[in-house]
């Protein structure tokens, strides 16, 4: 059990904790550095007039700020003060996705939906975190302390999983709208292997080369695709690199949603494949020579 909390953090701890106060000032940070990020991500999401994520991300920053408030009241309990920034000793493994925020702010795909489940993945660090440092902690009065974060940060998960799935349910339901004129990935892959076939006859050298190869290799995922997946009829209409993102995100959510593991594994086979195909086109429309 240990081995899979410790699998979801990126790096193990630095250090341990040699105190309670050192406990508080560490979760202090990293609440308060979860809700900035969040409150910065609801700034980008006005700034590009998407209110409802905008609305998400506002709500994920104020359950933050509160969780900030939670640990300065404990430690006022059991310290008698409020945690002190200038005890923490050594950075906490990145507990907060960088990486699939700046997704977020770049992504015109994104939906409420893959917000909280981001923010799911999040608490689920937070909580491996804690967990890890309770294992190792030989302080009784810390490990105590570590455990009731790991608890709470495992409450947290609770409630952004139910988020998600309401958020989910509400997307199925738009989707029930346009069931009778959706195409599937089989087709959309095709439609980008046309796409890609106009865009390598443009291109020389290694970037025609490699072209080519996604070419064939996007004509191979049409194949394994079968009847996958539910898209908008206007999709085929999108530009290359938006319908390679359309179909990163739907592998993504088709593996995190399916209970069947053979399924999983294939999904998630498609979706690191189609995730270098976007990083492909996207090195392609950000290069001044192509």
């Amino acid at each position: 059990m240990l081995l899979s909390r410790t699998l979801l953090l990126k790096a193990e701890p630095a250090g341990h904790l040699h105190s309670l106060d050192e406990l508080f000032a560490l979760a202090n940070e990293m609440e308060q550095e979860a809700a900035t990020n969040y409150a910065e991500l609801a700034e980008e999401m006005k700034r590009q007039s998407r209110p409802d994520l905008c609305a998400v991300f506002m709500e994920l920053a104020a359950a933050e700020r509160e969780h900030v408030e939670s640990v300065t009241r404990w430690s006022q309990a059991q310290r008698g003060k409020a945690p002190d920034p200038a005890l923490v000793r050594w950075e906490a493994p990145e507990t907060f996705d960088a990486e699939a925020a700046t997704e977020l702010k770049t992504s015109r795909l994104i939906t409420p939906y893959r917000a909280l489940a981001m923010a799911v993945r999040n608490e689920e660090r937070a909580f491996a975190f804690w967990s890890y440092l309770a294992a190792y902690s030989e302080d009784p009065e810390i490990k105590k302390a570590a455990e009731a974060m790991a608890k709470e940060e495992l409450g947290h998960v609770s409630t952004l999983r139910k988020e998600r799935r309401k958020a989910y349910h509400r997307e199925h339901d738009r989707m029930q709208g346009v069931a009778a004129s959706a195409v599937d990935a089989r087709r959309l892959e095709l439609r980008l292997a046309e796409q890609l076939a106009d865009l390598q006859q443009n291109l020389k050298g290694p970037a025609a080369r490699r072209t080519g190869e996604l070419l064939d290799e996007t004509m191979q995922m049409a194949s394994e695709t079968s009847d996958f997946g539910d898209f908008r009829e206007d999709m085929e209409r999108k530009d290359s690199a938006q319908i390679a993102e359309a179909l990163v995100e739907a592998y993504l959510e088709g593996a995190e949603r399916s209970d069947d593991a053979a399924r999983v594994e294939k999904l998630q086979r498609l979706a690191e494949r189609a995730i270098s195909r976007l990083a492909w086109l996207r090195s392609l429309s950000a290069s001044p020579c192509g």
